[in-house]
C-alpha cells in the first residue's frame, strides 16, 4: 500500500459521505421515509449517529475501491474509475438490499430500488475520483 493508493481511498470516501449526505440526509430524505416497511424506530435521529462508524464505513468503500484500482484493475481514469465504481456499486448494493428486503421489514422494494439507483450514483463518483487521483502524474 502506498501514499497515492491512501490518499486515493480518502478522496474516494470524502465524496462517497458527502454524497451520502446530499442525497439520504437532504434530497431523498422524505422519499425514503415514505417507502419504509414495517419495522419501526430503525433511523436513529442526527444526534443519535455514531459519526466515527459512519465516516469509518464510507472510507471502507474508498479503501476497497482504491485498492482494487491500484492493485489489480490498473485503473487511472475518471470514466474507467466510474464504470467500475458503477459496477461494483450495483452489483453489491443489489445484492445487499434484495437480501436486506426478502428477510426484513426495512423497507418496501420501491425503497430498495431507489437506494439501489442513488448507491450505484455514488459508488460511481466515488469510484470516478479515486480512478482520477490514481493517473494523476507524480511529477
Amino acid at each position: 500500500m502506498n501514499t497515492k493508493t491512501i490518499i486515493a481511498a480518502v478522496i474516494g470516501g470524502a465524496a462517497s459521505f458527502l454524497m451520502g449526505w446530499l442525497f439520504y440526509g437532504i434530497l431523498f430524505k422524505e422519499t425514503l421515509a415514505g417507502m419504509a416497511g414495517s419495522a419501526t424506530g430503525v433511523m436513529k435521529a442526527d444526534n443519535e449517529m455514531i459519526w466515527w462508524a459512519l465516516i469509518l464505513g464510507h472510507l471502507s468503500i474508498g479503501y476497497l475501491l482504491a485498492w482494487i484500482y491500484s492493485g489489480w484493475a490498473g485503473i487511472t481514469t475518471f470514466v474507467g474509475g466510474a464504470q467500475a465504481g458503477a459496477i461494483m456499486g450495483f452489483l453489491l448494493t443489489l445484492g445487499f438490499n434484495m437480501i436486506t428486503f426478502s428477510v426484513t421489514n426495512l423497507w418496501q422494494l420501491s425503497g430498495a430500488l431507489l437506494d439501489l439507483g442513488i448507491s450505484v450514483v455514488m459508488w460511481s463518483i466515488a469510484g470516478g475520483l479515486i480512478g482520477w487521483w490514481l493517473g494523476r502524474s507524480t511529477t
